[in-house]
């Protein structure tokens, strides 16, 4: 018997995410590693209920998402909007950052996500 509520269709579409990264997804990654010896634990393509986070450390009850062009569709947006409300229902802080963002402004990137993060990092980290 399964100990977890998230969908065999889920959890495949997970993996195949985490083997298949894009550009901006795969600098996230490295950004987010540079943090981990201060106590961040990020997962890749995370199952949260019926969505998959880009990037979620769950004892932290934080979400960072890599949003690519889909997102800036209406449809991407009110997508988008239902699956915030849902993993802030959760009780998680979703940080979104585009593609762009990511790859032209990483400073900025890191620095966001350091400060939203900074409860929950070494002290050392928050510096």
């Amino acid at each position: 018997m399964p100990h977890t509520n998230i969908s065999p269709v889920v959890r495949d579409q997970a993996r195949r995410l985490r083997r298949d990264l894009t550009k901006a997804e795969a600098a996230m990654w490295n950004m987010l590693r540079d943090i981990r010896p201060f106590g961040a634990r990020f997962r890749r393509e995370t199952p949260v209920g019926p969505y998959i986070a880009d990037f979620a450390w769950l004892s932290a009850r934080l979400i960072v998402e890599v949003d690519g062009y889909s997102h800036l569709t209406v449809e991407g947006r009110a997508h988008d909007a239902k699956r915030d409300d849902f993993l802030k229902s959760q009780g998680f802080t979703v940080l979104r950052f585009s593609n762009e963002q990511v790859l032209e402004g990483p400073d900025y990137v890191f620095v966001s996500i350091q400060q939203s993060a900074a409860a929950f990092l070494k002290q050392d980290a928050a510096s």
